[in-house]
C-alpha cells in the first residue's frame, strides 16, 4: 500500500500495523521510503504532527507534569461524550448542522475571549531535531549524550532521543529539543555541542517546526 493519503483512516491504520515490528518502512535503516511518507504526514496533518512531536519532548516529565485547568479524568471523558454526539460522518439533517455549526462558533467565540483575556502569548518558540555524528563506530554514545544533555541554557529544554544507525556499524545521536527564540542562538548551542571533540564529528538540524 502507498502510505500517501493520511485523510482516510484505513491508512494511518494500516501503516500502525505495519510499524507495529518494524523501526522503518521498508529495511532496517531510514530510507527515502521513509522520508515520503514523513513528509506527507507533515503536509496533511501539520498541526497534529506539531503537536505530536512537541509533546514527545516532555516524554521524560510525563509522569510530573501538571493537571492543567482540567483533571485529564475529565478531559478524556468530555472527550467520550464529544465523539458520541458527533456524526463524522455527515448528516442529511439540516437542522443537527445548523446546531453543530452554532455550537462551533460558540465554542470559538468563547476560545476567542479567552485568549484575549489572557493578554500577550508566550515567547516564540521552536521544535527542533538535532543530529549529532560520532566519530566512528567506537564513539561512546551514552557519553556523547549526557555531555549534550549536560549542556544548560535559559530557554533551552531537552527532549526525547534515539540512536539512529547510519551504517558501518555506526549510531547517530537524533535529539528534540524546544528553545525559545530569542534567548537560544541554535548555531551557538551547535558549537557547545562540537566542542565535545572526543566524541562529536558534526551536527545538524534535521527538522525544525515553530511552536
Amino acid at each position: 500500500m502507498s502510505f500517501s493519503d493520511f485523510s482516510k483512516v484505513e491508512t494511518i491504520s494500516e501503516l500502525n500495523d505495519l510499524l507495529a515490528d518494524k523501526s522503518y518502512i521498508d529495511g532496517t535503516s531510514p530510507t527515502q521510503i521513509d522520508v515520503v511518507v514523513y513528509k506527507a504526514f507533515q503536509k496533511q496533518a501539520p498541526n497534529f504532527a506539531r503537536w505530536f512531536n512537541h509533546i514527545a519532548s516532555f516524554t521524560d516529565e510525563f509522569d510530573t507534569l501538571p493537571e492543567g485547568n482540567a483533571p485529564a479524568a475529565a478531559v478524556a471523558a468530555e472527550l467520550a461524550e464529544e465523539e458520541e454526539d458527533v456524526d463524522f460522518f455527515g448528516s442529511d439533517d439540516e437542522e443537527e448542522d445548523e446546531a453543530a455549526e452554532k455550537l462551533k462558533q460558540e465554542r470559538l467565540a468563547a476560545y476567542a475571549a479567552k485568549k484575549a483575556a489572557k493578554g500577550p502569548g508566550p515567547a516564540a518558540k521552536s521544535l527542533v531535531t538535532l543530529d549529532v555524528k560520532p566519530w566512528d563506530d567506537e564513539t561512546n554514545m551514552q557519553d556523547l549524550l549526557d555531555n549534550v544533555k549536560a549542556i544548560k541554557w535559559d530557554g533551552l529544554v531537552w527532549g526525547a532521543h534515539t540512536f539512529v544507525p547510519v551504517g558501518f556499524g555506526i549510531k547517530k545521536l537524533q535529539i528534540n529539543l524546544v528553545v525559545e527564540d530569542e534567548k537560544v542562538s541554535l548555531a551557538d548551542l551547535q558549537q557547545l555541542i562540537e566542542e565535545d571533540e572526543d566524541h562529536v564529528q558534526s551536527t545538524d538540524i534535521a527538522a525544525m517546526s515553530k511552536l
